[in-house]
């Protein structure tokens, strides 16, 4: 199922009208028509109004089954919390998630090819 479709048939489920999310999120009704009908495709903040406009958890509008998809996690050892999971690191990470989401593509782009740079630098270094 698309994007679109899903938003659709929760919204329907839910019983809302395109004018109640509008009043909810914020977004324009047209622009809600336009993604329900697959012309435009929600970025990822969008969906996240969408999500809390329909009052379900983001993965619903993304995931068809009927249970909440296994957390897929790698790395680590059994037991061991992973970095930005709480606390402070977590507010950390979703301060860093939003200065990245605010960026221009060409600056993020960037920003990537300085980190992935550095980091190949460290690797040397280390090797040496």
């Amino acid at each position: 199922m698309i994007l679109g479709e899903r938003l659709r048939t929760v919204r329907e489920q839910k019983e809302l009208s395109q004018g109640d999310i509008e009043k909810r999120s914020g977004l324009l009704r047209c622009y809600i028509s336009r993604v329900e009908n697959g012309h435009t495709v929600p970025a990822v903040e969008t969906l996240e109004k969408l999500a809390r406009a329909l009052e379900v958890p983001m993965y619903e509008l993304l995931y068809e089954g009927e249970e909440p998809p296994k957390a897929q996690v790698t790395g680590g050892k059994a037991g061991q919390k992973l970095w930005g999971a709480a606390g402070k690191d977590a507010r950390y990470l979703r301060k860093l998630q939003q200065c990245l989401s605010r960026m221009s593509d060409e600056d993020r782009n960037l920003l990537l090819f300085t980190v992935a740079k550095m980091g190949k630098t460290k690797r040397r270094e280390r090797s040496q």
